[in-house]
């Protein structure tokens, strides 16, 4: 077991080159994995004016769920430069496309202590705020080291992975005793960062359901309106599918399958775009592919999602959504877009990584769950049915969603005791 830092630096030194293959690997269907190889071991260009704040958030969900907290912080304190790290190069390009320009990007370095070392010289921040469940042991004694305090906000941790950071004790424990506060989504969350060594662990509720619905998205919706044709085509959606969920629902598609009704199927990770469109040929079911920008004709009955940055366009345009990664134990991809615009959701039994958000959700009507992937027909389809359960549904959604906003205001408060306002 990893429950001391020295076998902890000896395993992050032996696997370092594998991180360097994996890249490779991950760059032939992602080119942009290729790029930036510098910043993973801690080398950078020149360093931004100071005073610098620093967020990390390591990919694309973590970085949208920033963007409120981004921009609060810039309001606070327009002398300070803000630098936003990441460790996917679609969680870099996200950034790109949410934030304005003068947000610094770029990678956090693997965590090797001459790495972070580098990374805390160059930058020199007055404070670092981790996003979400990033524990890492050498990042937070470097951080203690240099005097930068460390926080882990909108932290979640499920009794899953906190099962298996508690193997790794006493390393986990020293590692989160060196965090500065831990800002939890939940009372739950809050109880398994305690219970794993955590000094100062506050309740401050989810940022995502601060996130704002980007303008941009109704441009794209009302494009996507027209490339569809019919306004009363039925339209759902199959958001973040991951690997193995596309085949689930395409195994019940003669059940599933309409004239007029339209699937948008839009897979997680941008890799697998082209895996998923030659499981649609093979399949033989017609399909169009979004980034061709073109028409959907009556007779085609799939849309791929094959685009970035378009989620909150597709929930626009749904009648339903269902909500990948919860048909297998991938824990499930956030709901809280689609309840935010109003589109009726459906979960798979698998929401861990959104548990609070999903038992919410299903208790204030905004949410269907289903108890595995051979339910979907019998619940989707009445579904589709019945137009006036589905405008409960989406009025629903949007009332949960603006219940458990504030989360960025309780974030900032604890951010403020390390950054005093007027500095």
């Amino acid at each position: 077991m990893l429950n001391t830092r020295r076998s902890y630096a000896l395993v992050a030194w032996l696997l370092l080159p594998m991180a360097f293959l994996r890249l490779l690997w991950r760059s032939r269907r992602q080119p942009a994995y290729r790029q930036h190889w510098g910043e993973r071991l801690g080398r950078y260009a020149a360093a931004p004016a100071r005073p610098l704040i620093w967020l990390h958030a390591v990919s694309v969900g973590e970085t949208r769920a920033a963007v409120p907290l981004l921009r609060q912080l810039r309001e606070r304190y327009p002398d300070h430069r803000l630098l936003l790290t990441h460790m996917t190069p679609t969680g870099r390009e996200t950034a790109r496309d949410l934030i304005d320009a003068d947000v610094c990007r770029c990678y956090l370095p693997y965590d090797l202590p001459f790495a972070v070392t580098r990374f805390l010289d160059h930058f020199q921040p007055r404070v670092g705020v981790l996003l979400e469940t990033e524990i890492w042991p050498h990042l937070a004694l470097a951080c203690e080291q240099h005097g930068v305090p460390l926080l882990l906000v909108n932290a979640r941790l499920s009794e899953r992975s906190a099962a298996r950071y508690a193997r790794h004790q006493p390393l986990i424990r020293q590692t989160l005793e060196r965090l500065a506060l831990v800002a939890a989504q939940s009372t739950a969350d809050a109880a398994r960062f305690s219970g794993l060594g955590a000094r100062d662990v506050r309740v401050t509720g989810n940022l995502k359901f601060d996130m704002p619905s980007p303008l941009a998205s109704e441009a794209s919706a009302t494009g996507l309106r027209r490339l569809l044709g019919e306004a009363t085509r039925q339209t759902w959606v199959a958001a973040s599918t991951r690997a193995g969920e596309e085949q689930l629902i395409l195994d019940l598609w003669p059940q599933l399958q309409a004239p007029g009704r339209l699937l948008i199927l839009v897979p997680r990770h941008p890799q697998r775009f082209d895996e998923v469109a030659a499981l649609l040929r093979k399949r033989g079911i017609p399909f169009v592919r979004r980034s061709e920008n073109r028409p959907v004709p009556p007779d085609v009955s799939v849309l791929l999602g094959d685009s970035m940055g378009e989620m909150q366009a597709y929930y626009r345009i749904a009648d339903v959504a269902l909500i990948g990664g919860s048909l297998l134990p991938f824990g499930g991809q956030n709901l809280i877009e689609a309840t935010a615009v109003g589109c009726p959701v459906i979960l798979g039994p698998h929401t861990f990584n959104f548990q609070e958000a999903a038992v919410a959700a299903v208790a204030a009507g905004a949410a269907l769950r289903l108890q595995d992937a051979a339910e979907l027909p019998g619940t989707l389809l009445p579904l589709l049915e019945d137009g006036g359960r589905r405008q409960n549904m989406g009025q629903a959604g949007q009332r949960f969603t603006l219940q458990h906003q504030g989360a960025t205001r309780n974030i900032l408060a604890l951010i403020d005791r390390y950054i005093p306002s007027g500095s």
